[in-house]
């Protein structure tokens, strides 16, 4: 049991031990940490979620639901930058855990990250195709077959994508800061004009009598109260834990501390500035999308664009068009490289083989391992349903936030000498809000989306004794100093 309990140094968390731990060039500046975290969290979900969650489960009371998610994230934010500030590497969650609760954790965080972002891109990517297509419908054109040709779609932007993040950090940084831009313009116009168009009595007074609806509990709260409601306080917390997969993304930004100008102190400001920001955003295009209309009258398939449609801005749809379109571009280009850098660590570290962890001479970049995460994500992305799994994304980056909250906790503890850039205000009142809030949101998840993650965590165990245990690098024996010969002393 010690075997797989052991910890990694925080000592060797940053250090040349694997002679790769620095070779990835330092970038990222805190602006352009703002700029990854925005472009991973703000996506075509700015344009529906706010629509669909008003529509069918809190009416008015959504703009709340997008506060609660948003404090609920903020509390994981500010355990995450402390941490990162603590141990600025590109593991993030999964390293965290290797230093403070030992290898054998470490192992579950790493495949909960990775089922979180690589089922993200796939997702990402498959929607993209879908919203590419119906841009294209929306100008005109006759696309005769929607289905094969989303499926190419979908080929040609993961690859170019992947290609992007191959070919180096400073690349996709580029196209990263042009494409947010571009979204973040067209997201100003949907504020800008959908804010002339706004009718108070819209709003109500943000509270909407529940509704028990006639069909089987499914997530965790409902199995436990025996029914499923809709609406009142009840629907607008299930709603908050539906939002809270629009924030998910500002954990990414930990990835690349590794590669960050000055991390200890970037990194903090980088990820609680971008979520803030976005959180903004996002309760702006609430505020908008449910006074433009009445909440019993937003359609489900394309909320906002009804809307727009609805007070006879139509050319807006396809300002929206654009929007979602770029939105989910840098969203895919984010996620790749937020997995290449999980994958990176768990590699060099041995608990998956080390090959992946080569880093090319070329090009800077650990190639290898993109190179696999881009051909997953393309199998997935065309061949699995996964639309019907985003409820997995969520759950395996709550289980993340969970142990960073508890991380530093326990850190505080164990290991008090350690310097931090940042230092979680309140300790530990805030990252024990953290954890419950975690919980809640956990529990508004489905039952069957826990038991899919069950089966996903014990096979990801099984090969981790099977492979991880053995051949990770902290199993192997070390130098000891050789002691001196009796003739050397004097």
């Amino acid at each position: 049991m010690s075997t797989i309990l052991r910890r990694l140094p925080p000592s060797e968390a940053t250090g040349l031990r694997t002679g790769a731990r620095h070779s990835l060039a330092e970038l990222y500046r805190p602006a352009d940490l703002v700029v990854l975290g925005l472009g991973v969290m703000i996506g075509a979900g700015i344009f529906s979620i706010a629509g669909r969650q008003a529509a069918s489960t809190a009416g008015p009371g959504v703009i709340l639901s997008f506060m609660i998610a948003g404090i609920a994230c903020l509390l994981a934010c500010l355990c995450y930058a402390e941490l990162s500030s603590t141990m600025p590497t590109s593991g993030s969650a999964y390293t965290f855990t290797y230093v403070i609760f030992g290898e054998v954790w470490a192992w579950i965080i790493g495949w909960a990250l990775i089922l979180e972002l690589q089922l993200a891109a796939a997702v990402v990517a498959r929607a993209w195709g879908e919203i590419a297509v119906g841009a294209i419908a929306n100008f005109g054109v006759t696309v005769p077959n929607r289905g094969l040709v989303s499926d190419l779609l979908v080929f040609v932007i993961v690859v170019v994508l992947t290609g992007i993040v191959a070919l180096g950090a400073r690349i996709g940084l580029r196209a990263l800061w042009i494409m947010v831009s571009a979204k973040l313009l067209a997201i100003g116009a949907v504020i800008v004009v959908g804010l002339a168009h706004i009718d108070v009595a819209n709003f109500g007074d943000f509270y909407v009598r529940p509704v028990t609806l006639s069909v089987a509990p499914q997530t965790v709260l409902e199995v436990v109260f025996g029914e499923s409601q809709a609406f009142g306080w009840f629907g607008i917390f299930a709603a908050a834990s539906a939002i809270a997969f629009a924030y998910i993304g500002f954990d990414i930004v930990a990835t690349s501390a590794e590669e960050t100008v000055n991390a200890p102190k970037a990194v903090p400001k980088g990820m609680i500035r971008s979520l803030v920001i976005a959180t903004v955003i996002y309760i702006a295009v609430a505020v908008v999308m449910v006074g433009m209309v009445s909440y019993t009258k937003i359609s489900l398939e394309a909320p906002l664009s009804s809307a727009f449609r609805a007070v006879g801005a139509d050319w807006m749809v396809h300002v929206i068009d654009a929007g979602a379109v770029l939105g989910l571009t840098t969203v895919i280009l984010v996620l790749i490289v937020g997995q290449t850098r999980v994958l990176f660590s768990m590699a060099r570290d041995g608990l998956i083989p080390r090959r992946l962890a080569a880093v090319s001479r070329r090009y800077h970049t650990p190639t290898r391992v993109t190179l696999v995460i881009g051909f997953a994500a393309i199998v997935l992305a065309e061949f699995v349903p996964v639309l019907t799994m985003q409820e997995l994304v969520v759950i395996g980056t709550l289980f993340a936030f969970a142990f960073v909250a508890a991380g530093v906790i326990v850190m505080r503890r164990r290991m008090p000498y350690l310097e931090r850039g940042f230092r979680v205000p309140l300790s530990p009142l805030l990252p024990g809000l953290s954890m419950v809030a975690t919980l809640w949101l956990m529990v508004n998840l489905r039952v069957l989306t826990w038991a899919w993650f069950a089966l996903w965590m014990a096979f990801g165990l099984l090969v981790y004794l099977l492979y991880g245990r053995r051949h990770s690098l902290l199993a192997r024996p070390r130098p000891t100093p050789d002691k001196p010969h009796g003739r050397h002393r004097r």
